[in-house]
């Protein structure tokens, strides 16, 4: 099994946290891994991606053209990334930050309202961890104990007092994800 994701949006959105919890979750289950942030000189607002790979075999290169996974979190990133997914990928979006949303046909289409759940449930930075949520209900390459074992790793210590927040914002994005285009 081997998921090649790119995660896309704004700086400030948790793009590169998301990535980077996806990526030590992959670990925790000794996988192969590989992170790959690219993000402009603006710490918000700038344009933000990360590619993730995990693998149960060695990852011969971090630079991909095209991914299994699209995670698109800003009209920006959809306009750049929607045609890099595989025929018969998958394509999740926030519907917040896309005002057009994909045209594609051969490839599934998952929407989920991560910033709108973020905002009743109090807490904004908790957005990603929603989409989070959502994919791993659509693709669970990594199980839910290991990502926690991830958000230790990447949050630091003095932050491990929201891990059970985190985890909750995770379950809520598997509850309320939606297929738009399912082939």
């Amino acid at each position: 099994m081997t998921e090649e994701i790119i995660i896309a949006g704004f700086g400030g959105q948790g793009v590169l946290s998301m990535g980077k919890i996806l990526a030590y979750s992959g670990i925790m289950q000794d996988q192969e891994v590989s992170w790959m942030p690219s993000y402009g000189p603006e710490m918000r607002g700038g344009t933000a991606n990360v590619i993730v790979i995990v693998s149960d075999e060695r990852i011969s290169s971090p630079i991909l053209n095209v991914f299994d996974t699209a995670i698109i979190l800003n009209q920006q990133s959809m306009d750049k990334f929607e045609n890099t997914v595989k025929p018969g990928g998958l394509l999740l979006y926030d519907d917040n930050g896309v005002i057009h949303p994909p045209k594609r046909k051969d490839i599934n289409i998952c929407i989920i309202s991560a910033a709108k759940e973020a905002s009743i449930i109090g807490n904004t930075k908790i957005a990603n961890m929603i989409v989070l949520g959502a994919y791993l209900k659509l693709k669970p390459i990594v199980k839910m104990e290991n990502v926690i074992k991830g958000l230790k790793k990447s949050l630091p210590e003095r932050h491990h007092h929201m891990i059970p927040m985190n985890e909750k914002a995770i379950t809520r994005g598997m509850e309320i994800v939606r297929e738009i285009n399912k082939i």
